[in-house]
């Protein structure tokens, strides 16, 4: 849905990515991603919470779940 590149990428970085794609696609009912500490940070669960999404993590060790 959105491509970013970048050297580093913090929470408030990645929110204001995925609030644009939301914007643009509308919003799912859930995201899946890993445990990086991008996704698991207060910013990105505080935007998650305010956009009503479900987050559904990929547990450690289990990249079988990103399919």
């Amino acid at each position: 849905m959105a491509l970013e590149v970048r050297r580093g990428m913090t929470a408030k970085a990645v929110s204001a990515v995925l609030a644009g794609v939301v914007r643009e696609r509308g919003a799912p009912l859930h995201m899946r991603s890993d445990n990086g500490p991008e996704f698991i940070a207060k910013a990105i669960r505080g935007w998650m919470a305010e956009a009503g999404l479900e987050t559904l993590y990929i547990a450690p060790g289990a990249p079988w779940e990103n399919g």
